[in-house]
């Protein structure tokens, strides 16, 4: 990342001191985020993408939908089987083809 980040300075033709100074850090605080040194505040990798012109690519970072292993986690976390809760007053062997639209209904909504 912090290669990318140079890249996106030097193309942009701003200097390290310029670039320093627009961040709010010394000129090492730079090369020390350009080196991706881990040490570098997340502060200082924002304000160096609002200075370049991205920094709606601070929101896209780890994007739960864009997130392929959450998703994939969330799925299998999903219930194999869906049991209904009885009706109050409902018997086993009550017809189900007699019962109204409204009966479907649950508390959390209606029923599909």
């Amino acid at each position: 990342m912090g290669v990318n980040i140079r890249t996106a300075r030097l193309k942009r033709r701003i200097s390290v001191k310029g670039f320093a100074e627009r961040i709010g850090v010394s000129e090492s605080t730079v090369a020390r985020l350009e080196k991706g040194d881990d040490g570098v505040s997340i502060g200082t990798l924002a304000m160096a993408c609002l200075v370049l012109g991205e920094i709606h690519r601070i929101s896209e970072f780890l994007d739960p939908g864009s997130d392929d292993t959450g998703l994939l986690l969330d799925r299998e976390s999903l219930p194999k089987r869906i049991d209904s809760k009885r009706k109050a007053g409902s018997k086993a062997g009550d017809d189900p083809q007699s019962s109204s639209a409204a009966e479907d209904d649950d508390e959390e909504g209606v029923g599909f």
